[in-house]
């Protein structure tokens, strides 16, 4: 089993193993004492997994109580962490006790925020099921639902007790979703390892679980860094503001991984504009590789009116990712109008 440790507002391991979902009771064990654990899941991961676990956390002397919630990034409302929350207190769920997320993303970005604002906040536990999770969103304490105006709009920071993956949990999902967890992963070679996007440029060519170890441990050193999303975490986004705003603008039927591609090209056209070396082959020829498609069926003036209700605006400013070069990317401050100007120049 690694061991990556994250040295935050706390300190947390994350535990990666192959085939050991059924100790993840055992494991709990040896670190926290016998709780209430409240797990919340969605409709395609908890029959896969759900027996595995409560089996393990009830024989290891844990109670459990369960929510399972639709699968998608529909489902990333207020009113599911509402309903996750009264499920909780129907349990009987205290402060000593604790939430687990089993799932991907949308599962892991649920619970935490349920245990950030539940009873003022609760330990919780990712156990991520999908490569976007196990990389990204389960790592860095980053919670948060969609609204109507745009995605990850009302959230908190609230680091994880604990991040455990099985490697094996990957075998079972779709090659659409096991594809969209690659967008993650091309992104970190881009921001900040070269050597890491080399790796990764030819699909299928790598040992997965030294890749996802090598993105949590950038993860790590940038959350490490700037937890609280100030200056460098912000490198994080690439492609992501330009992403975020197709996710919105297609009701979400195109999905994140397959959004933040797209966005990633995006970035390197706006790139191009602002001055910088032109990488829009390179990041293109990747992003093609990997069976994603680079073409962003919105205009300009569609994806601005998004990107204008973007978490990461600052008063009249929008703060860009832009890659210099393939390892080492920028944060670029501007008038919001700027950005506009730059994607109409890209033949956006």
């Amino acid at each position: 089993m690694e061991k990556i440790t994250v040295h935050a507002s706390g300190t947390y391991d994350i535990l990666i193993d192959k085939g050991s979902l059924g100790s993840i009771g055992q494991v709990l064990k040896e670190r926290f004492k016998p709780c209430n654990i409240a797990i919340l899941s969605d409709d395609k991961v908890f029959p896969l997994y759900g027996k595995t676990v409560t089996d393990a956390l009830t024989a290891a002397g844990f109670k459990t109580v369960s929510h399972v919630i639709e699968n998608g990034e529909q489902s990333k409302t207020l009113d599911n962490v509402t309903a996750f929350i009264e499920c909780m207190v129907r349990a009987q769920v205290t402060r000593t006790d604790m939430v687990l997320a089993l799932g991907g993303g949308v599962v892991g970005d649920m619970a935490g925020f349920a245990a950030a604002i539940y009873l003022r906040g609760i330990p919780y536990i990712q156990v991520p099921t999908t490569l976007l999770a196990a990389v990204d969103s389960s790592v860095g304490g980053k919670t948060a639902v969609d609204i109507s105006a745009g995605k990850n709009l009302v959230g908190a920071f609230h680091q994880p007790a604990l991040v455990y993956l099985d490697t094996d949990t990957l075998n079972t999902l779709d090659p659409a979703v096991l594809r969209d967890g690659f967008a993650e992963v091309i992104k970190y070679g881009i921001i900040l390892d070269s050597k890491l996007f080399d790796t990764v440029a030819v699909p299928d060519s790598f040992d997965l679980t030294k890749v996802i170890a090598r993105c949590i441990e950038i993860k790590r050193d940038v959350v490490e860094q700037d937890e609280f999303d100030k200056g460098l975490r912000g490198l994080l986004n690439f492609g992501h503001t330009f992403g975020h705003a197709i996710e919105k603008l297609s009701g979400f039927t195109i999905t994140h991984g397959s959004a933040v591609a797209r966005g990633m090209i995006i970035a390197a056209k706006v790139a191009r504009i602002y001055g910088f070396t032109d990488y829009t082959e390179v990041i293109t020829k990747v992003v093609k590789d990997y069976c994603f498609e680079t073409n962003c069926p919105y205009s300009a003036d569609e994806l601005y009116s998004v990107i204008l209700s973007d978490k990461k605006r600052s008063g009249a400013d929008i703060t860009l990712v832009l890659p210099k070069e393939i390892g080492a990317c920028t944060l670029e401050k501007m008038p919001a109008g700027q950005v506009l100007e730059l994607m109409k120049k890209a033949g956006l």
